[in-house]
């Protein structure tokens, strides 16, 4: 091995390990222990190997299924939209004019706050008796202000919006990056040729950027699917479990019940609906670049 190779690895060790042991592991882990039907809060019954029991009680467990489905729900929703709506605040950001660095510092403030310091805020703009929301529907008339929180409809609405809200900017920023990296020389030929805004828009800028726009949807995707905290806060997964998703119930039956097997059968199920949507993303992705290098 050359001297300059082993500087390189010797560089990269420390990174190494630490994705080692907090990425690797936990995986691993995970995977292992959900093979086993374990109880946390009875740790003298032992540890019993079960196989795959615990992934055919969550295949026939209604709650996870719909818990599942709220996942997807939310997925299906939010990155659509927060793509769009990047998208907009991209191109809105690319254009030169002044005060331009100030605007992209203030758009990216939702992404820099902590996602439990903005589900505090967003829950108490849902309050039912002093939150903005119903404050800007009704006004100062407290007799029919609503409970969204508490409502089996608008309780996913509400953190779907708090997670656009929360996560557009990031969206906008990979998409930003990617309308930069677009020539004025193709929209000053597209503008030659005779072509209008929406025409250099939909010829031009949407074929171009559309790497940035999969790798915005794949990261936006992963994170999705792993949402939290924003349950965590702002509904607990209720009403009636309406916002109860995967990655939540698997927190619940993990700490709250103890079930520490089946807690990991339902983090497995997650890591695995992940890295499907990752591997089907990042082949899009290469077609996209190999047909953007050949076209």
């Amino acid at each position: 091995m050359k001297s300059s190779h082993r500087l390189a690895l010797l560089f990269l060790l420390p990174s190494l390990i630490f994705v080692g042991v907090f990425s690797v592991y936990p995986i691993f882990e995970s995977f292992r222990l959900s093979f086993y039907r374990l109880i946390l809060t009875l740790p003298w019954l032992g540890r019993k190997m079960v196989g795959w029991e615990n992934y055919a009680d969550l295949w026939s467990d209604p709650v996870a299924m719909q818990a599942l489905r709220t996942t997807l729900i939310f997925v299906g929703v939010t990155i659509p939209l927060e793509l769009l709506f990047g998208l907009a605040i991209a191109l809105v950001m690319n254009e030169a004019f002044r005060g331009r660095g100030l605007l992209r510092a203030v758009v990216l403030i939702p992404w820099a706050i902590p996602t439990v310091v903005s589900s505090q805020m967003w829950r108490f703009i849902f309050n039912d008796r002093y939150g903005l929301f119903n404050f800007i529907l009704f006004g100062g008339d407290a007799s029919r202000y609503l409970a969204p929180l508490a409502d089996p409809y608008l309780a996913i609405v509400a953190i779907m919006a708090a997670e656009i809200w929360k996560t557009t900017p990031f969206a906008a920023l990979i998409i930003l990056a990617g309308l930069q990296a677009i020539s004025d020389d193709l929209y000053d030929a597209a503008g030659i040729d005779g072509a209008t805004a929406w025409q250099k828009f939909r010829h031009v800028t949407l074929p171009l950027v559309r790497p940035a726009l999969l790798l915005a949807l794949l990261f936006r995707t992963i994170d999705a699917l792993r949402v939290f905290d924003l349950v965590f806060v702002m509904t607990q997964g209720g009403p009636a479990d309406t916002t109860n998703v995967l990655q939540f119930y698997g927190y619940k039956k993990t700490f709250a019940e103890g079930m520490v097997g089946y807690g990991s059968a339902i983090a497995v199920a997650v890591f695995l609906i992940s890295l499907v949507l990752s591997l089907a993303y990042l082949r899009i992705l290469k077609t996209s670049r190999l047909e953007g290098a050949t076209g």
